[in-house]
């Protein structure tokens, strides 16, 4: 223990006290990495038999190019995740860009002009107003005659059953849930309470689509929402499933014909599933896979950390150290915007890819204010790997979320918990 200490405090130059205050964390929070281990251990053997049901072979890893007819490596990657995900088929595709892309594929493959979309969970994440032209975006939803509602959750972050009654009606088509947060400062969803709420809305009108936003959740627990009656499941492969692997990529899983559907949007009506190569990165996607449950371990054990510690300094926190996880992200009040930017340039040097970077805040596409993120990532963008971003807004708010191992995103806290102390920000107890 003190060479690992020494090592800290000579090469990262980490104070002695932030040391020591993180240690004292670490020893108090064992109890809660008890359970993140017992739901990892689900998730890994689930992925294993479903591997072995499909009879996985170094044959998938093939590559094809142009139109990708046959591939084998992608329809059993499909097959295998429609299997994890409890589902009746899957759509796993390099060609889905970004969860922001899935779910557009999802929601143009199976909305038609004069269908309403509804929401019974607020304002979704910030670059989906473009898509559905909250904020008028050329190509969104609404220019194609398709319209939106929404019903805002309640106060203490519960189901406004009253008002999702009253709105759902004869033009709604799809119902989104999102299951994260996003940049509200709101509870994450559990896989439970998602399938209460779709059962409330199935039984108004059975008819109706419900689309679940999966991103961060994946792995967090043991059961995902299509095992709970959601008709699809969207998600991007360079954050949970992806296990720090996949290059690139995007999911959708669900009912059959919706998959179908989507599928038709990516490539074109007649073509649906049955193109789009993989170029050869197959071993990567279900490798990325196969690890995904471990690498949800070491987010899941860094969000804790860094809620213990920044509860202790009288920081508020979303959620508590003590809460049920159902993703991995961790919410932190920093209440002042040098606070934040501080949290995210620690945040940065702790990363194993440019670490020398200082981020600042700037406009970002999708996003209606400055943007400050920290991510040094093998793969752009991959927030399964150790992040953080916060909008410059009041009141300051830090979205943490990552690590590919458990140790990564320990460091990676003690450096954004070192920052803030070196220029006075924090005070040690």
């Amino acid at each position: 223990m003190n060479r690992l200490k020494d090592y800290l405090k000579e090469q990262f130059q980490l104070d002695p006290k932030i040391i020591d205050f993180c240690f004292q964390s670490e020893k108090k929070i064992q109890a809660f990495f008890s359970t993140i281990d017992q739901t990892t251990e689900y998730n890994q053997l689930k992925i294993l038999k479903a591997m072995q049901y499909h009879s996985l072979s170094e044959s998938h890893f093939s590559a094809t190019t142009g139109y990708g007819y046959n591939d084998l490596g992608r329809d059993t990657l499909e097959d295998i995740y429609a299997h994890v995900f409890g589902a009746e088929s899957g759509l796993v595709r390099p060609q889905l860009m970004s969860g922001t892309h899935a779910l557009t594929v999802a929601l143009f493959g199976n909305l038609r002009p004069g269908d309403e979309v509804l929401s019974p969970v607020g304002k979704p994440y910030d670059t989906l107003e473009g898509v559905i032209g909250i904020r008028p975006m050329p190509g969104s939803l609404k220019e194609y005659g398709i319209t939106y509602r929404q019903v805002d959750l309640l106060q203490d972050g519960t189901f406004d059953y009253d008002q999702i009654k009253s709105s759902i009606h004869e033009k709604t088509k799809l119902v989104t849930i999102q299951r994260s947060k996003g940049y509200d400062w709101r509870p994450t969803l559990s896989v439970q309470q998602i399938g209460e709420l779709i059962t409330f809305i199935k039984n108004i009108k059975p008819d109706v689509i419900c689309m679940v936003d999966n991103c961060y959740g994946e792995f967090v627990e043991t059961i995902e929402p299509s095992e709970v009656g959601a008709d699809l499941v969207v998600g991007s492969l360079i954050k949970n499933p992806g296990g720090g692997l996949a290059p690139t990529g995007g999911y959708i899983v669900g009912k059959e014909k919706y998959v179908e559907q989507a599928a038709i949007r990516l490539s074109a009506p007649g073509l649906g599933k049955e193109v789009g190569a993989t170029l050869g990165i197959n071993q990567l996607l279900f490798q990325g896979l196969f690890l995904a449950p471990q690498v949800v371990n070491g987010s899941v054990k860094g969000a804790i950390f860094a809620a213990h510690l920044f509860e202790r300094l009288g920081f508020k926190v979303m959620p508590s150290a003590q809460d049920s996880r159902h993703d991995i992200i961790q919410a932190i009040q920093l209440r002042e915007p040098e606070n934040v930017i501080s949290f995210c340039q620690g945040i940065q040097k702790g990363a194993p890819v440019d670490s020398f970077v200082t981020p600042i805040p700037a406009d970002m596409p999708g996003y209606g204010y400055p943007v400050i993120m920290a991510a040094g990532a093998f793969v752009q963008g991959s927030s399964i790997e150790l992040s953080a971003d916060a909008p410059i807004t009041p009141p300051y708010n830090v979205f943490l979320q990552g690590g590919l191992s458990w140790h990564h995103a320990k460091i990676g806290v003690m450096m954004a918990l070192q920052s803030m102390y070196h220029k006075g920000q924090i005070q040690i107890p």
